[in-house]
């Protein structure tokens, strides 16, 4: 009995399924496009999305920016800001991490609503600087569109991909996105940050610390 047939049929169901998420991923960006905020509504989970944006905003506001490996002490004053700015991703994660947020996020890369100022480049430098660093969106045009995003996922288990967007940026200037299926269809749960908007945003939530301890602050005595 010629049994060559199972392995080739396990193979292509798994091919099949594999394809399964980057359908969800067309129409994601589809309606990133069209700005569908009821089609993000649905497709995406967002308790787990603001627990990860949590996540991320506080642990770049524990790493100090310099030379990677390099030890670094803290002050007291950067140790408070960092508890500070812990406390405070979470309210800032439930303006960020919204249906129409999320749609400005993966359109071009840039969380208009944070106000973050000019990202890539300093405020100084040219249009075109900025442009060519800045990050990129989710653009699938046509089908063929998704083999560069296929090719450079990573499939976890049954359950969850990851994919690059976009898939030809370098690591520091590309989201990964984390789909998970359930049920029947595949849903949004995380979006990981390009490090340099992690600690944009962390720095947002510090200054913003800052402001809440001055006015917090006791009047000085008077003499």
């Amino acid at each position: 009995m010629r049994l060559w047939w199972i392995p080739i049929s396990l193979f292509l169901t798994w091919f099949v399924f594999t394809l399964t998420p980057f359908w969800m991923l067309y129409d994601l960006a589809s309606a990133v496009q069209a700005r569908d905020v009821g089609y993000v509504e649905r497709h995406v989970n967002f308790r787990i999305l603001r627990q990860s944006m949590i996540r991320q905003i506080s642990a770049a506001a524990s790493q100090p920016r310099g030379q990677p490996g390099s030890e670094v002490e803290l002050s007291r004053d950067r140790q408070r800001l960092i508890e500070a700015a812990a406390a405070l991703a979470e309210p800032l994660t439930e303006s960020l991490v919204t249906a129409q947020s999320v749609i400005d996020l993966l359109d071009d890369g840039i969380p208009q609503s944070l106000d973050l100022g000019p990202l890539g480049g300093d405020a100084a430098g040219s249009d075109a600087e900025r442009k060519i660093d800045a990050p990129a969106g989710l653009r699938i045009d046509t089908i063929s569109r998704l083999i560069p995003y296929y090719l450079s996922s990573e499939m976890r288990g049954f359950r969850t991909l990851v994919i690059a967007v976009p898939p030809e940026a370098s690591r520091s200037q590309r989201f990964r996105l984390r789909l998970r299926l359930r049920g029947w269809s595949w849903r949004l749960v995380e979006i990981e940050l390009p490090s340099d908007l992690r600690f944009r945003i962390a720095s947002k939530v510090a200054r913003a610390s800052s402001r809440t301890d001055q006015d917090a602050a006791p009047p000085p005595p008077l003499r």
